[in-house]
């Protein structure tokens, strides 16, 4: 196992999920029961207390922390230990009976009932004291418990407050970020427009749905503030519970491209990055192939938070969920499938929710490890072989991935596209473009990171930056520097519109010196209707179906690789290079699928040295590096039997040496040990 394993106490990976074992307290043998199918499944780990605020205080100040107690200190001596979760993700009904301040207030400005999850204010004097109380009573008895391995800030945080205090905090926030000058606000949210234009910040109110949204700078900034409020209201809940003992690490659950907090700033401050994965398989509107590709990107961007360490699987349904349109089962072999996929794009963790179903309420019919009629059953049977297979590839434990391709995804720029009036109004698509474009890169044979544009672009040598709509000048500065010293670069459509105040660049769009870098400058944006199409044609003869939009370019000094076809813009440049030595800088005027983007990827990675690890169709392969071993994983993300060839090493999941071809049942996985 390596030094950067998440849990070296475990010796290997973490089997486990979340339990709620206070839900129970009424039926004193199921928790005896559940150790003993616990065992049966090599579960060597369990996140508690969740959502138990009401079983811990169940009036003001009445404090019950025996049955935990109870619990740990049994599982510790089963060989199971524990992550312990702060209780904030759900209030008890006396918390907000009291003190409704407590509760959030929604965009029409209306305070929310008592119900639901987080469903609290984030800046509540009163919810921060008693959320303070229970976390540092949780962590005076619990933070030097033997079975204590991590703990589990919150769940699934989400949704903003606009409530007065919120108000008045969001005021000051924008004080200090505009150095307490409202005439510095004011030009740069543009509010002379419409006549808008604020006298002091105490004028400034959220975007209200009934009130101001027209000021897109507004708009942004209370995005990254409530992204920021809500991640400083996690520091608080951090900083009580590391107090009693700072060297148990700290993580809180994520979920996939969640739109409403900025992840790169909350993966900051937690150790470890963990994330709750429920793709839905099977469905009727993309191939098996697709969903498990997707689902490799999500893990990407997770590990992208904090490179330099593994990420963890917190969440994922052992067989269905409730709470999709259609909670359709996984066939079986699929939930194997996605746990190692987990661990061969970087995991520590294999995590389900939930380990025991719950009697009754919202999530009676969630899929569970134990089911209400127990555990003789093919679901229990599943896990309890992923149990044994994590322990054969322990040894890939604090391993590492390495990619020469990353693609460019940030919350700022993706909430500014969102907001930006013009293109396709409602949906234009920016996930979308990164995730397709990542799939296609993948199948190309390449591993690819999901990185900041804040991050060292030195480290990958080609780049992918789809709708680069927000440019600031150190990171055109940086993207020029990367491909001056070989790197490749591409970029599309809406790249370098605005600042980071989403004022529009002057002097032609990409702005900020990036129309010299790319040899062009786009003149006009045009729109097409879902029924619309155009074409580009390449030299060779290739054409390419146009969607969405298109750029009108003027060429400075750039080389042009393809022209579209039709419309008065016909004839005029669409795709284009520019040469800096060694390095490229390539430009997409217009969208196209990724697949019709693939040579240009291809391209870009011979003239970068990447090689290209192409597999058959349905086939994925990732590779872990460490200080003991790399370990190459091969995936059938398909229901048919599969063949890889030209494999040398031994596979730990069957202890057999390989040389030459291997067979991949559907849904099949090989873990190869390299030699």
């Amino acid at each position: 196992m390596e030094k950067n394993a998440v849990f070296p106490k475990l010796n290997g990976l973490a089997h486990g999920g979340d339990y709620n074992p206070d839900q129970w307290l009424g039926y004193p043998d199921v928790f005896a029961q559940d150790i003993d199918a616990f065992k049966k499944a090599g579960i060597n780990c369990v996140s508690l207390g969740i959502f138990s605020w009401a079983s811990y205080e169940p009036r003001e100040g009445e404090y019950h922390f025996e049955w935990l107690q109870h619990v740990m200190d049994t599982l510790y001596e089963n060989g199971i230990y524990t992550i312990l979760a702060t209780p904030s993700g759900a209030r008890p009904a006396w918390l907000d009976k009291k003190y409704p301040e407590c509760m959030r207030v929604d965009a029409y400005g209306i305070r929310n009932h008592h119900g639901d999850r987080h469903n609290h204010c984030m800046s509540s004097k009163i919810f921060r004291e008693k959320l303070n109380n229970i976390n540092t009573l949780l962590a005076q008895r619990f933070a030097n418990h033997p079975g204590l391995i991590m703990w589990h800030i919150s769940n699934e945080m989400g949704g903003e407050c606009f409530c007065p205090e919120c108000i008045a905090k969001f005021q000051e926030w924008l004080k200090v970020k505009y150095h307490n000058d409202i005439n510095e606000l004011n030009h740069a949210w543009w509010t002379t427009f419409w006549s808008h234009k604020y006298s002091c910040f105490e004028e400034i109110e959220p975007p209200f749905w009934n009130g101001e949204t027209s000021i897109l700078g507004l708009n942004l900034d209370w995005k990254r503030f409530t992204s920021w409020n809500m991640t400083d209201c996690m520091n608080s809940e951090i900083a009580a519970v590391k107090a009693y003992n700072p060297d148990i690490p700290v993580t809180a659950n994520l979920m996939n491209f969640f739109n409403g907090l900025d992840y790169r700033e909350m993966a900051k401050d937690i150790d470890y990055v963990s994330w709750d994965s429920y793709p839905r398989f099977h469905n009727d509107w993309e191939t098996f192939d697709d969903t498990m590709r997707e689902l490799a990107c999500s893990h990407a961007l997770f590990r992208g938070l904090k490179p330099d360490r593994p990420f963890m699987l917190m969440e994922c349904t052992p067989s269905l969920v409730n709470w999709q349109p259609y909670n359709k089962l996984k066939r079986p072999g699929v939930m194997r499938l996605q746990a190692l996929q987990a661990i061969a794009t970087g995991s520590d963790t294999v995590q389900y929710f939930q380990l025991r179903k719950s009697r009754g309420s919202f999530e009676q019919f969630h899929g569970a490890v134990i089911d209400h009629a127990g555990i003789d059953n093919r679901v229990f049977r599943e896990i309890a072989q992923i149990g044994a297979d994590l322990k054969k590839i322990a040894p890939v434990a604090g391993t590492h991935l390495k990619a020469d391709v990353a693609i460019l995804f940030d919350w700022d720029n993706r909430w500014a596209i969102q907001d930006m009036k013009g293109m396709i109004y409602d949906d234009k698509k920016y996930e979308r473009v990164v995730i397709e474009g990542w799939k296609e890169f993948n199948r190309a044979g390449a591993e690819i990171d999901i990185i900041s544009y804040n991050d060292d672009f030195s480290k990958y040598k080609v780049i992918y930056a789809p709708m680069l709509y927000i440019v600031r000048p150190e990171v055109a500065k940086a993207l020029t520097e990367f491909v001056k010293n070989g790197g490749q670069l591409l970029c599309t459509y809406m790249t370098g519109y605005v600042n980071e105040t989403l004022l529009a660049h002057l002097g032609g769009f990409p702005g900020e010196g990036l129309s010299d870098l790319f040899g062009v400058y786009s003149e006009e944006l045009d729109t097409l209707f879902p029924s619309d199409r155009n074409h580009i044609k390449f030299a060779d003869g290739t054409v390419c179906e146009v969607k969405d939009c298109c750029e009108v370019l003027k060429v400075k000094d750039a080389e042009i690789l393809a022209a579209y076809t039709e419309d008065f813009y016909k004839d005029t440049p669409a795709v284009t290079v520019k040469k800096h030595g060694k390095g490229s800088a390539y430009y997409y005027a217009a969208r196209v699928s990724a697949k019709d983007m693939v040579p240009i990827f291809e391209q870009m990675c011979k003239d970068a040295g990447v090689t290209l690890e192409k597999m058959p169709e349905t086939i994925t392969r990732h590779v872990r590096y460490g200080e003991e071993g790399t370990y190459h994983f091969y995936l059938n993300i398909s229901n048919q039997s599969a063949e890889v060839c030209a494999v040398k090493g031994t596979d730990l999941l069957t202890g057999k040496a390989v040389s030459g071809n291997i067979s991949l049942e559907p849904y099949g996985v090989a873990v190869v040990k390299a030699e």
